[in-house]
């Protein structure tokens, strides 16, 4: 098929999963891969192959760029002592087990150990579409873990590649490998990160901004790949470190618009993914002899059964290396529950498949690289198993564990908007005199801000509110006494003091304006000065919150939308030529 035609067709794929997954209640990647499934029946869309190449050049630098800019780096640097051996020694202790087990079925251990770099890490994109049901924190530990896991299994498929073509493999070059690949690809992102960082801080234009961020991943894969390092780290390096500096060298205008395109550019590329899987499971059983397919599913199911075992086994063995906190800072029976949680939670993607058809045909002297086929077949099978088997189970199984209410992100909110709400009304007048504002614009801003501040203070007790009804609910669930002030005690008629049918009037304003005079002009421009100067000090504020690591990240990136959203409506969008 013509590429029009597939790229239109992938788009109609993913309209129509975007309209249906909420009519079913599935999760919009489960019913993507089964329309990829459904649309492998027809053999000329069976044929549409996914370039190994494109994965991992072109999707993979931008979703685990976007990941990085939503990742929490106080949740990294807190559950650091867990994400590090989830992201190297689970994988490394995934790769040998399942290779293990598929030379029981009768793979050469080379091919096995290919097979096993290629289905032990979690993909990110799967656990990005499909993971947000977990609770905050648990959520944000899987996918850290996802984000870095990718370049140990990569380094780890180097070797195995090199094993199977008769390449020398010793002691000190996996030793090398490993340490070009871990710290290279660490060197590429800062210094990637550094350049976008020294070139940010000259423009100020909205589409010179975004064009920079848009090449910074994109530059750090290309130049870790050209050192053999891990492209992998370097795009997750990047875009740590232009989440954390991104404030500062950007405009609010730039990051509106980033804000708005990378969602939906990453909603895309996710779908078309999950899509082409489907098409490629369809073309690998088709391209399997009726002989092999008996034998190779059963290899697919233990290959599956054994990578949920490895990940359980190990998250159960890793809790005494961990620290006191992660023995002690929940019961053990919820510990236990949070790691089955955490084992239904690792899914494969298309990283997974990318590394499967990225295998040589061939080995360097020509000679046909058995067992390829293989491989492919049962990592595709093992995706499909984990996207349609653990997917549907996943909400199941968090309601099981019956995880705490975890409010703290509400509350950290609330807190960051109060202080950094407070901060600007203490500097008001301060900012007023260094900007020469007259004391009415002055006055209104002030009026602004305390009823702001008033209305923040109102939302959180609101929601204070609204825990303890939901506590005093449940009691009186339990003990069968329904409130009597429940019904009829509130008539909602009057509650606006508005007469039930009546129509609501402008209020009228005075005509003795003259529209000659320029003071409403200068009165503006005073007050759009003064808000700027409150935001940027908030902002300010904000980022003092999260260097001291009282407000997450994420929690300052909710708050700078908004402010960024307000500073917006001030200025005015900028007009692109």
């Amino acid at each position: 098929m013509e590429g029009l035609e597939i790229t239109v067709l992938l788009g109609l794929t993913i309209l129509v999963g975007t309209l249906l997954a909420p009519r079913v209640r599935l999760a919009l990647p489960l019913v993507l891969v089964v329309f990829g499934l459904l649309l492998g029946f027809v053999p000329a869309l069976r044929e549409v192959q996914l370039p190994p190449e494109t994965v991992l050049l072109l999707f993979l630098p931008v979703m685990l760029f976007w990941e990085s800019l939503t990742t929490s780096l106080r949740s990294i640097r807190r559950d650091f002592r867990y994400i590090l051996p989830m992201s190297t020694l689970l994988v490394v202790a995934s790769a040998f087990a399942v290779a293990a087990v598929a030379v029981l079925f009768g793979m050469p251990w080379e091919i096995a150990l290919i097979l096993g770099a290629a289905v032990a890490p979690p993909d990110a994109t799967a656990v990005a579409a499909l993971g947000r049901l977990l609770p905050r924190r648990s959520f944000m530990k899987l996918k850290a873990e996802s984000l870095t896991n990718d370049g140990t299994a990569l380094v780890l498929y180097a070797i195995a590649v090199s094993l199977a073509v008769g390449g020398q493999v010793t002691p000190m070059v996996v030793t090398w490998t490993v340490i070009v690949s871990y710290l290279g690809g660490i060197a590429v992102g800062v210094v990637v990160a550094a350049a976008a960082w020294l070139m940010l801080r000259r423009v100020r234009t909205t589409i010179t901004i975004n064009v920079t961020m848009l090449l910074v991943p994109f530059t750090a894969f290309l130049v870790a790949e050209l050192i053999h390092a891990s492209g992998v780290l370097a795009v997750v390096v990047a875009g740590l470190i232009a989440a954390y500096l991104g404030p500062r060298i950007s405009t609010a205008a730039s990051r509106r618009q980033s804000e708005a395109v990378w969602p939906f550019g990453v909603f895309l590329l996710n779908g078309a993914l999950f899509v082409l899987i489907g098409l490629e499971v369809q073309w690998v059983v088709h391209q399997t002899s009726l002989r092999m397919i008996g034998w190779l599913t059963l290899a697919t199911v233990a290959v599956w059964v054994t990578l949920l075992a490895v990940r359980f086994l190990f998250q159960l063995l890793a809790v005494p290396f961990q620290g006191r906190g992660a023995r002690g800072a929940h019961p053990r029976g919820l510990r236990t529950r949070m790691q089955i949680v955490s084992t239904v939670a690792g899914m494969r993607g298309a990283v997974s498949l990318a590394i499967a058809l990225s295998v040589p045909l061939a080995t360097p002297d020509g000679a046909r690289l058995d067992g390829r086929d293989d491989i492919i077949f049962v990592t595709a099978g093992v995706i499909l198993l984990s996207l349609l088997v653990q997917g549907p189970l996943l909400p199941v199984v968090v309601r099981w564990a019956r995880f705490p209410v975890d409010n703290g992100e509400d509350e950290e909110f609330e807190l960051a908007e109060r202080a950094i709400s407070g901060a600007a009304m203490a500097a008001l007048d301060t900012l007023a005199t260094e900007h020469g504002i007259s004391d009415e614009v002055r006055d209104r801003v002030r009026r602004e801000g305390y009823e702001r501040l008033e209305l923040a203070n109102a939302r959180a007790m609101a929601r204070e509110r609204a825990l303890i009804d939901a506590e005093v609910d449940e009691m009186e669930g339990l003990l069968d006494s329904p409130d009597p002030l429940a019904e009829g005690s509130v008539e909602t008629s009057s509650a606006t003091g508005v007469p039930e049918g009546a129509t609501l009037q402008m209020v009228a304003t005075s005509a003795d304006v003259d529209l000659a005079q320029r003071s409403p002009l200068i009165r503006h421009e005073e007050f759009s000065r003064l808000k700027i100067a409150m935001l940027e000090h908030k902002r300010e504020v904000l980022f003092g919150l999260r260097r001291s690591g009282t407000v997450d990240d994420l929690v300052v990136r909710r708050i700078s939308a908004n402010l960024d959203l307000e500073q917006v409506r001030l200025q005015g969008i900028e007009q692109l030529d």
